[in-house]
Order: C-alpha cells, then structure tokens, then sequence
C-alpha cells in the first residue's frame, strides 16, 4: 500500500508540474486515479513533505506546487 501511495504522489506531482494550479477535480482528471481515497493518500504524502500547497476560491480547492 505505501508503494502504491508514493507512486501516485509521483504521478499527482508531475501532472502539477506539467499543467500548474488545478482544482482537485482537474487534478483527479489529469491524474487519471479513479479511487478518491488514493486521490487523498497522494495529497497527503506530498503536503506532508510540503511539496503541495491547498487553496480556496470560490467554493472550490486548487492544489499547487510549492
């Protein structure tokens, strides 16, 4: 399970790298990682190494790369 989180932290970080802000949705889109739950372990993974930041606008939440 920790190797599959970590691979889907490298795939979350490369789509911020390569296409910017998104919302969490674009991101889930980009990412093509189906399950929610893997979507959120990813997140955790890179806000905990700080790599990610969170921000909210207009009812949604946009993630980014530090």
């Amino acid at each position: 399970m920790i190797e599959k989180i970590g691979t889907n932290a490298g795939v979350v970080w490369n789509a911020l790298h390569d296409g910017g802000k998104m919302t969490l949705k674009a991101l889930k889109k980009a990412t093509k990682i189906k399950a929610e739950k893997d979507m959120y372990a990813a997140l955790g993974w890179l806000a905990k190494e700080g790599k990610i930041a969170f921000e909210e606008a207009d009812g949604e939440t946009f993630v980014s790369l530090v």
